[in-house]
C-alpha cells in the first residue's frame, strides 16, 4: 500500500471514531482510489452528492482489512510486521490524534507507554503528570518510584512489564504549574482506543488497573475498595484493580501506610499467583500489621 493510502486510511479511522461515516468524493476519484482499470462512473454519481465510505469501491479497496470497528470495536489498525513495529506506528499516530486534539482540554505533549512489548503483566494508570510530561514516560515521578518498588517486590524488574495510561496527555488546568487533575470521561474516551490496541497487541496474561480512574476507563466504574481483591475482565484478560501508588504516598503521610500497602500487596499476591510467579513466605508476609 502506498504512503498516500496509509495516510488516508489513518484519516478515515480518526473520522470514524468521531462519528463521521461519509466523505464527499469527486466522481473521478473513485477509480483513482481503487486502482482498477475501468471506466469512470460519473454518469451514475452526481458531483455534488456525498458518497458513503461503505459503498464507494475505492474506499472499500483502501479499507479492506476491514476497519478496526469491523474487526474489534474500539481498536486502531496499524501497519507493521512485528509487535514492536506496530507499537511504534501506534505511538506516531498518538502524537497527532485528532479526537484528543479536538478537545482542546489536554496539553500538547504526548506520553505513550514504556516496557516489554511481550510482557505478561501490564499496568494501566490514569494520566501523565508533570514529571511524566517532562520525561515523556509514564510513572517516573514519586508515584512511579513507588510502582517500581512494588514491581521489584514481586520479583520482577520494571523493563519486564508494560506500563501505560488511560489518557496519553496531561489534562490541562489554569495556572497549572505542577498540579494535576484526573481526566474527564470524554478525555479518556478519546485516548481509550490506544490503550485497547496496546492490550490487543501485547496480549498480557494479567492487567493491573491502578486507581479508580484507570478502572473506570477500562469499563469498571466504582470505588477501588469495592473493586479490588478479585479479578475482573478487560478484553477477556484478567484484570486486578488496586490503589494507585499516589494513594499509598498519601496514606503514608497520614500515618496509615502499612494498612494501605498491605491491601495493595494482597492484590499483587493474587496477580503473582495468576501469573505463576514463585512466592516465598517472606513475600507473603510483607506489610503485615505488627
Amino acid at each position: 500500500m502506498s504512503a498516500a493510502s496509509n495516510l488516508l486510511k489513518q484519516h478515515l479511522q480518526q473520522r470514524q471514531l468521531l462519528g463521521v461515516t461519509h466523505i464527499p468524493l469527486r466522481p473521478d476519484a473513485l477509480d483513482k482510489l481503487s486502482g482498477l482499470d475501468r471506466k469512470p462512473v460519473t454518469r451514475e454519481i452526481p458531483e455534488t452528492k456525498p458518497i458513503s465510505v461503505e459503498s464507494a469501491p475505492g474506499a472499500r479497496a483502501i479499507l479492506d482489512n476491514p476497519p478496526p470497528e469491523t474487526k474489534k470495536p474500539g481498536l486502531i489498525e496499524v501497519a507493521g510486521d512485528t509487535i514492536e513495529e506496530k507499537l511504534a506506528a501506534l505511538r506516531t499516530m498518538a502524537e497527532t490524534w485528532e479526537p484528543a486534539r479536538a478537545l482542546e482540554s489536554l496539553r500538547q505533549t504526548m506520553v505513550f507507554a514504556v516496557g516489554d512489548p511481550h510482557a505478561k503483566l501490564m499496568f494501566v494508570g490514569e494520566a501523565p503528570g508533570a514529571e511524566e510530561e517532562k520525561l515523556r514516560e509514564p510513572f517516573v515521578g514519586p508515584a512511579g518510584q513507588k510502582l517500581t518498588a512494588i514491581i521489584k517486590a514481586m520479583g520482577l524488574d520494571r523493563p519486564q512489564v508494560y506500563i501505560s495510561n488511560i489518557c496519553k496527555f496531561r489534562p490541562a488546568m489554569d495556572n497549572q504549574g505542577s498540579g494535576n487533575r484526573k481526566p474527564t470521561a470524554e478525555e479518556m474516551k478519546a485516548c481509550l482506543p490506544f490503550v485497547l490496541t496496546e492490550i490487543d497487541l501485547i496480549k498480557p496474561q494479567v492487567i493491573v488497573a491502578l486507581g479508580a480512574t484507570a478502572a473506570e476507563g477500562l469499563g469498571m466504574p466504582g470505588s477501588v475498595g469495592g473493586l479490588r481483591g478479585r479479578f475482573h475482565s478487560t478484553s477477556g484478560i484478567p484484570t486486578m484493580v488496586t490503589y494507585h501508588p499516589s494513594y499509598l504516598l498519601r496514606e503514608e503521610k497520614m500515618g496509615d501506610g502499612i494498612r494501605a500497602k498491605r491491601q495493595v500487596w494482597e492484590d499483587m499476591l493474587k496477580v503473582m499467583e495468576k501469573l505463576g510467579l514463585p512466592i516465598s513466605e517472606k513475600q507473603r508476609g510483607y506489610f503485615q500489621a505488627k
